[in-house]
């Protein structure tokens, strides 16, 4: 059951990050989930250990390290397609 959790938090973290960075991202919904899922354990994790353990608001913190990953993702993706090293 935690996995499917995870990965409903995955979804919900990766979309908003993907309806708050414009442009066109080149994943699908596994990619989503995968930036999502890595955003909620990298940012929820440093905003606990940042800001103390206040329950509901982590997420802030796991929206904004996915939406790093995901211009991140953006940004290598973008220099392979132009042959740019």
């Amino acid at each position: 059951m935690n996995i499917v959790v995870w990965i409903l938090v995955g979804l919900a973290v990766g979309a908003i990050a993907r309806l708050l960075l414009p442009g066109r991202d080149p994943i699908g919904c596994l990619g989503t989930i995968a930036v999502g899922v890595l955003g909620a354990l990298i940012g929820g994790t440093l905003w606990t250990e940042l800001f103390g353990p206040q329950r509901g608001v982590a997420w802030i913190g796991s929206v904004i390290v996915a939406m790093l990953i995901l211009g991140l993702f953006r940004n290598v993706t973008y220099r392979r397609r132009r042959g740019r090293p």
